[in-house]
């Protein structure tokens, strides 16, 4: 990618990194603690550079959804510890992302310090990308670093309008040079067979990825709640199990789409079925595609892990978005869990694996298999707009 600036295009020396990262992490709701750091040991290696360069980092980030100003369970305060903790050193906390105290402390960081700033979300000039807003951040940093691959979706003040303010001194961090990187190859630089596993509960969610996905990757493999919307576009009996009506008709014209360009549009076979939404119903598996009345399918059955598996095994790249069941409740987790074991092997054998939306992140991290895929996407909404074929705010504002 042309003008692909990063880090290691700098050398911070002296120089204070303004870091807008994405520290927007789950809290206790009690205590506050932070119980799930992903986000955070993310930004370190981006974090630990500009330090051993001799730089300082001013880190800006969101948390939460607070609603016409300041609340103290989305205040970043809450972080400061356990990120002191991950960064063996403290961390200055101010109380404000653009007052007064604000700026003299970053004006008066040293070599080797670290200031994070107020939720950013405090202000709501923020999501609308207000530029006086954006101009005032700026004051914060010599260099301006987009470390927030998460949030590069959105074309908000921190995200995207403040880098107008720093011409030829912005760059990307580690993480988001790395979740491009990714996108691209699977995008860009595809080794053949491609395959998309796509998962969820609606169709209407992924018709966009679905749509740019027709033209380049050579198998689509549907589970999930989604996938019986199609089932029943071709005419099969669903029973109770989740149905778009509205998307009937679309559902068909994309398969349709896929078969005319030759491409293999994979749906299960069978279902594990529940007479109820509940961990604790009565189950079954049908021996086919049709769902008895009033059960609903939960889970993809034997049948679907099978020819899904062979097809991922033959696969050199790999796109997983979405689970295959309810995988939430262990009596319908077997589909998801085998589907990433699939995607581990085939990784093992070379294919390159790019795992990205929340529950296939939590799937692939709930069966430890996080280290054996390619990479794993921070990215939910950011991730699916690249696949949509959309050019994300947050990064063209860097390569402008």
């Amino acid at each position: 990618m042309e003008k692909f600036i990063t880090i290691d295009h700098f050398n911070f020396k002296e120089k204070r990194a303004l870091i807008r990262v994405d520290f927007n992490v789950p809290l206790d709701k009690t205590t506050f603690e932070v119980t799930d750091d992903t986000r955070m040991t993310a930004a370190l290696s981006t974090i630990n550079k500009i330090l051993s360069d001799g730089g300082s980092v001013v880190l800006m980030s969101h948390l939460g959804r607070p609603k016409g100003g300041p609340e103290s369970k989305y205040s970043l305060s809450h972080v400061v510890k356990h990120l002191s903790n991950l960064l063996s050193r403290p961390v200055q906390f101010a109380n404000d992302c653009i007052g007064t105290v604000a700026f003299e402390m970053s004006s008066k960081l040293k070599s080797g310090e670290v200031l994070l700033l107020e939720n950013l979300r405090f202000y709501a000039e923020e999501e609308k990308g207000d530029i006086n807003f954006a101009e005032k951040l700026s004051k914060h940093g010599d260099i301006y670093v987009n470390d927030a691959f998460g949030t590069a979706h959105r074309a908000h003040a921190s995200t995207t309008i403040v880098a107008q303010f720093f011409k030829e001194k912005k760059c990307f961090g580690y993480l988001m040079a790395a979740e491009i990187k990714s996108v691209n190859l699977v995008l860009n630089e595809t080794k053949r067979p491609f395959t998309a596993i796509l998962g969820g509960a609606k169709v209407s969610d992924k018709i966009l990825i679905l749509e740019n996905l027709l033209d380049k990757a050579d198998n689509i493999i549907i589970g999930g709640g989604m996938a019986f919307t199609f089932l029943k576009a071709l005419g099969y009996n669903i029973g109770a199990s989740l149905c778009e009506e509205d998307r009937l008709e679309l559902a068909k014209e994309i398969m349709d789409r896929a078969k005319s360009r030759g491409m293999k549009f994979l749906l299960p076979l069978d279902a594990v079925i529940a007479d109820k939404f509940s961990n604790e119903a009565a189950r079954s598996e049908t021996p086919d595609q049709n769902v008895p009345e009033s059960w609903m399918g939960l889970d993809i059955g034997k049948k679907s892990i099978q020819l899904f598996d062979e097809t991922i095994m033959n696969s050199k790249t790999i796109l997983w978005n979405g689970p295959m069941g309810v995988f939430e409740m262990e009596n319908f987790a077997n589909g998801t869990k085998s589907i990433a074991y699939s995607v581990a092997d085939s990784t093992a054998k070379g294919a390159f694996s790019l795992v990205g939306g929340g529950d296939s992140v939590a799937a692939v991290n709930k069966f430890n298999l996080d280290d054996k895929v390619s990479y794993v996407s921070t990215g939910g909404g950011a991730l699916l707009e690249c696949f949509e074929g959309k050019v994300l705010p947050g990064i063209q504002a860097i390569l402008d």
